[in-house]
């Protein structure tokens, strides 16, 4: 490991003790996450004693399913699930990928980032909740204020919390895992106390998944605030690697290109 991996270990480990970190998250999604970079970030989690949550890219994602088994990966969700047939069509993969024993090891959870996976909210969950269903949503606020048209400076307000709030209680009552994500920082910590009143099962930043009982620790925005350091080192360390892989074959170039001066002179 490099000073910048150390430190995040480090960053880690302070917050599984002190702030209520309960994994490392990547996704094959929104972030592009690379296998290398997917199998950097796994060593750097264990290191530091924790699990890997990863989303992958849709509901019928099989590739990356199957990585995600590779690698060990603890939580696995699926994004822009909006209807009971796009979930009817993740629980085939998953259990197509994943045995049943496989299974006892790893959640499946669904993102519920619009307003039409939420007006479907009831069917969805009922789905969810059946013996071979799936073991809970995380709530997108970001992507669903975009899908009511809304910008992300509209998410802690009162309706859409409302509606986060609807879909805990609705998770509490079928014995659901409810994430809580989008845009989660100390601003907006009154509203992620405010759902875990009702049930919240943890609360996740871009890099970083806290438990839902991480709201009652003195120290939280602490703890925040280590979940962007830890997503800033990551980013540096991502770009520092990619640099020194650009980089590598530079003196191979150059002196090829200087042979290539002399003796390609006149070949056409």
């Amino acid at each position: 490991m490099n000073k910048n991996e150390r430190l995040m270990v480090e960053l880690l480990r302070r917050g599984k003790e002190s702030h209520g970190v309960v994994s490392v998250k990547a996704e094959f999604e929104a972030e592009g996450t690379r296998i290398d970079e997917l199998l950097r970030l796994a060593d750097i989690a264990r290191t530091a004693g924790l699990p890997l949550t990863v989303k992958i890219g849709g509901c019928e994602a099989m590739l990356d399913l199957m990585e995600a088994k590779q690698v060990g990966v603890r939580n696995i969700v699926a994004p822009m699930v909006e209807t009971p047939y796009a979930l009817s069509k993740f629980i085939m993969a998953k259990n197509v990928v994943f045995s049943e024993e496989d299974q006892e090891d790893v959640d499946f959870l669904v993102n519920m980032e619009t307003i039409t996976a939420y007006n479907h909210r009831e069917e969805m969950l009922d789905l969810a909740a059946e013996p071979d269903g799936i073991d809970g949503v995380v709530f997108g606020r970001v992507d669903f204020s975009g899908s009511m048209g809304r910008d992300r400076s509209t998410i802690n307000d009162p309706d859409i919390t409302g509606m986060v709030i609807d879909v805990a209680q609705a998770c509490k009552d079928r014995g659901l895992d409810l994430v809580m994500g989008g845009a989660i920082s100390v601003d907006s910590l009154d509203v992620v106390k405010e759902v875990a009143a009702v049930w919240l099962t943890r609360f996740e930043t871009r890099k970083v998944v806290f438990s839902g009982e991480a709201v009652k620790l003195e120290g939280l925005e602490a703890g925040l605030l280590n979940a962007v350091h830890f997503e800033l080192l990551w980013l540096v360390n991502k770009q520092d690697y990619y640099a020194r892989i650009a980089a590598e074959d530079n003196k191979r170039l150059d002196m090829l290109q200087a042979r290539w001066d002399v003796l390609g002179k006149g070949v056409h």
